[in-house]
């Protein structure tokens, strides 16, 4: 299942899961949390996947955008490690910050210290963040918990909640250096 942390998703919410996978979390969101929505996924695999277990989903490329979705159409919009892979991720955040009146964004850090390490022995890192080798990633850009404060500024976007996650712990002391995930909640300003 997708990176989430307890909380971080109200008891039933309207969520909006994009990139879902298989629709394993949704699937858990409704089971546990009594939430309801929708997964956008591209991958027929997955699609078939998401319908097997009872998620609603819609096959959608998300670079095309969310105009099928009114504002604030969602309680959460979830974009959990799926921007790495989006080309126009500014647009993306845009987005979610306008279909949802929360978006949880989680993406692997770039500038956990292993990574560091990786770089400055002259290599690429590959790690359970980021496990592919630099020539086979589906990866298009790599990102740090720090420079997504930037972007969320200069997007309007307001942070009220972010932190790192390695091994599963919630890391608020330095998570740019000691976190393998970034994790924000943000809300439009």
């Amino acid at each position: 299942m997708k990176l989430l942390c307890p909380g971080l998703v109200p008891p039933g919410s309207r969520v909006l899961d994009l990139g879902c996978g298989n629709g394993e979390l949704l699937a858990h969101l409704q089971r546990h949390r009594g939430c309801s929505g929708y997964g956008i996924e591209i991958a027929d695999a997955n699609v078939l996947a998401c319908a097997q277990r009872g998620v609603n989903v819609i096959q959608l490329n998300l670079e095309e955008g969310l105009a099928l979705f009114d504002d604030a159409s969602f309680d959460v919009v979830l974009q959990l490690e799926t921007l790495q892979n989006l080309r126009h991720t500014e647009r993306m955040l845009r987005e979610t910050a306008r279909v949802g009146r929360i978006g949880i964004v989680s993406f692997p850090n770039f500038a956990h210290w292993p990574h560091r390490l990786s770089v400055l022995a002259g290599r690429m890192p590959v790690t359970k963040a980021l496990p592919y080798q630099w020539y086979d990633t589906p990866n298009i850009r790599v990102g740090t918990h720090a420079d997504f404060e930037l972007l969320a500024r200069k997007l309007g976007l307001r942070i009220t909640d972010s932190f790192g996650l390695q091994r599963g712990r919630v890391v608020r002391h330095w998570p740019n250096l000691l976190a393998s995930v970034a994790v924000f909640r943000i809300e439009r300003a």
